[in-house]
């Protein structure tokens, strides 16, 4: 009985890796019972156990979903006392808006994913440079998050990725593309596309999608709708929209010049993983997709592409208008682009819903390590150290010590806990309003650029590798980060030495 539960316990997932889970489980109470005991501060130690366990369960995203192991530490975390319901349900109410874009946003894009694969297909097929390809990805995914939003970009970069690679497959497998009456290709080309193939197939995926997700960073830290935190920030800072881009430019123009720099040097020394091309024989089966798209478009299909161009254009002028929250437009994306094309029974929505939901519930107990973070104040001590420097050193250690909590933790939170303390600070007269503005900025560009060394540093980068292409293409938690790890160095470098220079 007690073997069956055991195999029953975080399902297939390796027996390495539920006894860790299980040794969590147990350490946790053990270690608070006997600081406890000794009149140590134990919730304190225990919190700092709690964050760096969650941060484990997610480098290990591939081996078992971090919404298990994760949730069962954030359960614990709970009884232990190291936070409260009401806590989490207090981050989970400042964090609706995030939720909503997660849940209705990713959805909308779904249904403008022909819209998508048709854009990116002829950009694959027109770009013969990989380089000249992957500077295209990074910039539009930049542009595309300065106006609409890191996580929504995202979302379109792994509904092609996934569409390309569906491509791939169907032709791998001999298939039709659509629902036509014969099948396309020949299976004598099909045939000729081999394991080594694959891979490289995957390889060059997997290069564009991280161009396209640093993209996302270099582009979501220059405006308010970019990123989350920076709405947050400039709301509190009284700033409207061009204000926000103006003030930020100084760092962010630099960053933005640094990250296309870096995009053309790893492609060109193919440096960490980067420089893979796309076999010719795949490429020939995207140009054969291309025509055969072509052939079998008819007057329908061609009103479909209309709309959704249509809607998305809606949705870009939405977002930088800011009309209303996020998740709201995507909600009104979803009803526009449904009714008009025609996607009107229950069942056919179903699909559009299911690559968010498992992350937002992720993302919710995420909230709950937050709130032991916030609770537990675990970073009290960084942020009343910073604010006992010289006025002249405060923003560029503040961009250093939210870039580093940021990468562990959740960029949101660390702007949140920050942006409300120089608050603070400038309500009591400690800091004045030239300072309070410096310091805004070094608090938006550190959570936003030096937080792309890990996963966990963005929900951008979280969303993709808990995504079904992260599996399909092999990127796991650590190629990620030595993927990112250029862009995390250089990007981090000229951000520092700019805020030094300009603030």
């Amino acid at each position: 009985m007690v073997n069956n539960l055991y195999k029953m316990f975080l399902g297939d997932s390796p027996d390495w890796y539920k006894n860790t889970i299980i040794a969590f489980l147990i350490i946790n109470p053990i270690t608070l019972f006997v600081l406890s005991s000794l009149g140590i501060k134990a919730t304190f130690i225990v919190g700092w156990m709690i964050l760096l366990e969650f941060i484990f369960t997610l480098a290990l995203a591939l081996k078992c979903y971090p919404l298990q192991p994760g949730g069962l530490i954030t359960i614990q975390a709970l009884f232990l006392g190291l936070t409260t319901p009401y806590t989490l349900l207090y981050e989970i109410e400042h964090n609706l808006e995030v939720i909503l874009l997660l849940v209705f946003m990713v959805a909308g894009i779904y249904f403008m994913k022909n819209l998508m694969l048709t854009i990116f297909t002829k950009l694959l097929l027109t770009i013969q440079s990989k380089i000249k390809l992957s500077l295209m990805f990074c910039f539009v995914s930049a542009f595309l998050s300065a106006f609409l939003d890191a996580l929504t970009v995202t979302a379109v970069l792994i509904a092609v990725a996934v569409g390309f690679y569906r491509i791939f497959h169907l032709a791998s497998a001999g298939k039709e593309f659509s629902s036509g009456e014969h099948d396309y290709y020949d299976n004598s080309l099909l045939s000729s596309t081999g394991i080594e193939d694959l891979e490289n197939f995957k390889a060059f995926l997997r290069d564009l999608i991280m161009h396209g997700v640093v993209g996302t960073a270099l582009g979501g830290v220059c405006t308010i709708v970019g990123e989350p935190q920076n709405l947050l920030i400039a709301n509190v800072a009284g700033w409207e929209f061009i204000e926000f881009m103006v003030k930020m430019s100084p760092i962010t123009v630099p960053v933005f010049i640094a990250g296309m720099i870096t995009c053309y040097g790893i492609e060109k020394l193919h440096l960490c993983g980067f420089g893979n091309q796309l076999p010719e024989k795949i490429k020939n089966i995207f140009h054969d997709y291309n025509d055969y798209e072509i052939s079998q478009r008819t007057e329908l299909s061609n009103m479909e592409l209309y709309v959704e161009m249509l809607v998305g254009i809606f949705l870009i002028i939405a977002l930088a208008l800011h009309l209303a929250a996020v998740g709201i437009i995507g909600l009104g994306v979803i009803i526009l682009l449904t009714s008009f094309k025609g996607i009107t029974h229950e069942h056919d929505l179903g699909d559009a819903f299911k690559e968010a939901l498992p992350f937002t519930a992720l993302l919710v107990v995420f909230f709950g390590v937050v709130s032991v973070i916030a609770d537990q104040e675990l970073f009290t001590p960084i942020i009343s150290y910073v604010l006992a420097q010289e006025t002249s050193s405060q923003a560029p250690i503040f961009f250093v010590a939210n870039g580093v909590l940021s990468a562990i933790s959740d960029n949101v939170f660390v702007a949140t806990i920050y942006i409300n303390e120089i608050k603070d600070a400038l309500d009591m007269n400690i800091i004045s309003r030239a300072q309070f503005d410096k310091l805004a900025i070094a608090i938006n560009t550190g959570t936003n650029i030096p937080s792309i060394a890990t996963p966990n540093g963005q929900a951008a980068f979280l969303f993709l590798l808990t995504s079904s292409l992260a599996p399909l293409i092999n990127l796991s938690y650590m190629r990620m980060v030595i993927m990112a790890l250029p862009y995390t160095i250089v990007l981090s470098i000229v951000g520092f030495i700019a805020v030094i220079t300009f603030l």
